[in-house]
């Protein structure tokens, strides 16, 4: 019986994979590489540190004692050192030199750089494969004419796949911003209590150029090129916020997609997949919901929301330090990764998916089109002698009486009342020429393919190795 409260994002949304980026056995298998790197480092550099307690350790990353750290810790109230008696307790011959000159950033908060080095790694690879999805449907769609909408109206017309363009190019402005973030991303090094590194200084007897060196060592032995030259007993909390803000945007191309879907779904003319034996409602048989999109929008919202968080964990962190931080970014960090990974999963699967009904967004186009070509109609008009100023107005009231008939559910009869105006010299059959939809689409095929050959298959080719992945929703 599941008797206590359990977060839907690990349980209903994330994937296995940002799950276990997060973990407690991935956090703490960090700190030990951290341990082991700086016991390396240090020995590189001259200190009496053996390869047989550095090869004890190593012995001994993955297997950790979980139930004598949760002892210790009570003991001791302090996670950190709780860790360094489990693992000095597993490495005898290496536990006098375990942490040494360290302070309990140095695992904390280089394990946090590197988990959002690799979670971002993960929502890297499927952001692209989402683009690579709508690049597919936009090719597939470039020429199909469709009701372009300004204020949910119906506007001049553009096409399917030009409108899958926008929605690409918001994620590729995400990438590039997740691509700025990762470049970014530095480590907090070995800079000691308040970032001072005097513990070193210490340990090598004044000599600055081992423990600039240290500090080089270490960024490397853990896959960076850089450690920020300065910092607090913390790295600036304003790397999180430029990591999650990233996230942020993500979302917010999401939720753009999501609820444009779910506007087409109601006009029956775009919907998300839709299972043989799903169920859209417990009562009305007959509904298919747009869930999955609905959900995006509601993590969405989440990770916007969220994304506060790391302003003002940044914009309160006094002098070198203060522990405020701490709750809120065990909270924040995690949940923002896991929820942005749950939302390109189901941005995967739905954009795989779409299912298209031309036959809708054809009529669509027809029932509004008379009035979208009246600009066309007034311009052949005044080639062959018309006055453009009576003729606009006779178009604006004929509009408004056939938009008032069709609001009564009559049919459009605009082009019966232009054709039988003699001061527009066309006939019926002239003007419905004039009514093909491909004549308003203006450049959007050739849009479509110019930004996919210009700024999308670029993308692609540089990341092909990431492509074929597929989301496998938990509900």
């Amino acid at each position: 019986m599941k008797q206590y409260f359990e977060n839907p994002l690990a349980e209903r949304y994330a994937s296995e994979e940002m799950l276990a980026n997060f973990s407690p056995y991935k956090k703490f298998t960090t700190w030990r590489r951290l341990w082991i790197a700086l016991a390396e480092a240090e020995r590189e550099l001259g200190l009496p540190i053996t390869q047989e307690q550095i090869d004890e350790m190593k012995a001994h990353v993955d297997d950790i004692n979980f139930e004598d750290a949760e002892r210790f810790e009570k003991i001791t109230r302090h996670d950190v050192m709780a860790h360094i008696w489990a693992f000095g307790k597993q490495c005898p011959k290496a536990k006098p030199i375990i942490h040494l000159g360290a302070t309990s950033a140095f695992v904390g908060d280089n394990t946090d750089i590197i988990l959002m080095r690799d979670g971002l790694n993960i929502l890297k690879r499927k952001l692209v494969n989402v683009i690579d999805n709508l690049k597919r449907f936009a090719l597939k769609y470039k020429d199909m004419p469709t009701l372009g909408f300004t204020h949910f109206q119906p506007a001049q017309l553009t096409t399917v796949g030009k409108r899958a363009c926008l929605w690409i190019q918001d994620l590729v402005m995400d990438l590039w911003d997740l691509e700025y973030a990762e470049q970014s991303l530095r480590l907090r090094g070995a800079k000691g209590t308040t970032g001072t590194q005097a513990s070193f200084m210490k340990l090598f007897e004044n000599n600055e150029e081992k423990v600039r060196m240290l500090d080089r060592l270490i960024s490397q032995k853990m896959g960076f090129d850089s450690t920020f030259p300065v910092t607090g007993q913390t790295y600036p909390r304003k790397q999180d916020s430029r990591v999650l803000r990233v996230l942020q945007s993500i979302a917010e191309s999401a939720h753009k997609f999501a609820c444009d879907i779910r506007l087409l779904a109601s006009l029956k003319e775009i919907e998300e997949p839709f299972e043989e034996t799903q169920i859209g409602s417990s009562a009305m048989a007959y509904k298919r919901n747009p869930m999955r999109c609905e959900r995006m929008t509601a993590l969405c919202r989440y990770v916007i929301v969220n994304g506060l968080n790391p302003y003002l964990t940044a914009a309160n962190q006094w002098f070198e330090r203060t522990l405020d931080d701490s709750a809120n970014r065990r909270l924040v960090i995690p949940e923002m990764f896991l929820a942005v990974d749950a939302i390109l999963n189901i941005y995967m699967n739905v954009s795989k998916g779409l299912v298209v009904y031309p036959k809708v967004i054809e009529k669509h186009v027809m029932e509004e089109l008379p009035f979208i070509a009246t600009e066309n109609i007034l311009m052949e008009v005044v080639k062959r002698g018309g006055d453009r100023q009576e003729l606009h107005e006779a178009l604006r009231m004929y509009s408004i009486e056939a938009s008032a008939e069709v609001k009564e559910g009559n049919p459009n009869t605009l082009i019966d009342k232009i054709a039988g105006d003699a001061r527009f010299r066309m006939t019926k059959e002239e003007i419905i020429e004039m009514m093909d939809p491909s004549i308003f689409i203006g450049r959007s095929p050739g849009q479509v393919l110019e930004f996919i050959k210009e700024v999308v298959d670029p993308i692609l080719t540089k990341y092909e190795r990431y492509l074929g992945a597929a989301a496998d929703l938990k509900v």
